[in-house]
């Protein structure tokens, strides 16, 4: 999803960005302690087992700030790594890899976290049909790597944003005056090729959007006897999704209803950070 000519435009911007807010002015204890024209190397560990995600946004801070860093080895997008594995290892300007080390494993070790994250959801529903999605509930500004980390971990992608989907939420039913009226006026003014999904609480609400006719159905908080049971009355003429309060404890008992999909807010929002070290030195 990153390769993209506005994708990678807006990775550049938002490192930038990053760097800006880090350096400021100049990073004054590298200035004031290191000789210019030092060179170093630089090796990054994982110190737990984890994912990799986030080498683009890594490499490309470094890439930033000089031309003349070299990646000599890097791991590849959503390999599982043991505890102790070798990252990546680069090798350039001392002051440069000092200076962009920091900003670099804020990329790596958020994004790895996410791809960490969604792998162990990914592994407890691997038995069943169903897919598990991601949401909006990003970081500002960090969607698009976000999202891709959700990718490299097993996951799949939900909207991007508001732009290249229906969603029609309780709010958006409660301005239309209910679930039929809003689905037929979604209907009259879309794009053929946006799907239009419906968000419901209750099995009566299940039952009026079936009725209405969307894309996909979306059961917001329901008790896992309310899920059995619109997965029944559904009766797989259309896609069902299961949102709210998903946790890797549940999850797996959630998939055994016969749902299409899981989307989990969390691989995104709260996804911990993983551990991981560069350890930097002269040549």
């Amino acid at each position: 999803m990153i390769e993209g000519t506005v994708a990678t435009v807006q990775v550049d911007e938002l490192i930038v960005m990053a760097l800006k807010e880090d350096i400021g002015p100049g990073d004054k204890t590298t200035a004031y302690l290191v000789e210019p024209g030092l060179q170093g190397r630089a090796t990054v560990i994982a110190k737990e087992e984890l994912v990799v995600a986030g080498m683009v946004p890594f490499r490309r801070v470094f890439q930033i700030l000089s031309s003349r860093v070299e990646f000599l080895f890097a791991e590849q997008e959503g390999e599982l790594i043991e505890k102790g594995a070798l990252i990546a290892e680069l090798q350039g300007p001392f002051d440069i890899l000092l200076t962009g080390e920091r900003t670099a494993l804020n990329f790596l070790q958020h994004l790895s976290g996410v791809a960490t994250r969604t792998a162990q959801f990914v592994e407890r529903i691997k038995p069943y049909e169903v897919a598990l999605l991601d949401t909006r509930k990003t970081a500002p500004g960090m969607r698009v790597l976000e999202k891709e980390a959700v990718h490299v971990g097993g996951g799949i992608n939900h909207r991007v944003g508001l732009f290249d989907g229906i969603l029609i939420k309780d709010n958006h039913i409660a301005a239309c005056g209910g679930i039929t009226q809003a689905v037929k006026k979604a209907q009259a003014a879309r794009n053929p090729l946006l799907k239009i999904e419906v968000e419901v609480c209750t099995i009566q609400e299940l039952i009026e959007a079936l009725d209405a006719g969307p894309d996909m159905i979306m059961l917001d908080n329901m008790a896992i006897d309310d899920i059995r049971k619109a997965v029944e009355i559904a009766g797989g003429g259309i896609p069902l999704e299961v949102s709210g309060n998903v946790t890797l404890e549940n999850i797996e008992e959630i998939a055994q209803t016969g749902i299409n999909y899981i989307s989990v807010g969390s691989l995104t929002h709260s996804a911990p950070a993983v551990d991981i070290s560069m350890e930097i030195n002269c040549e």
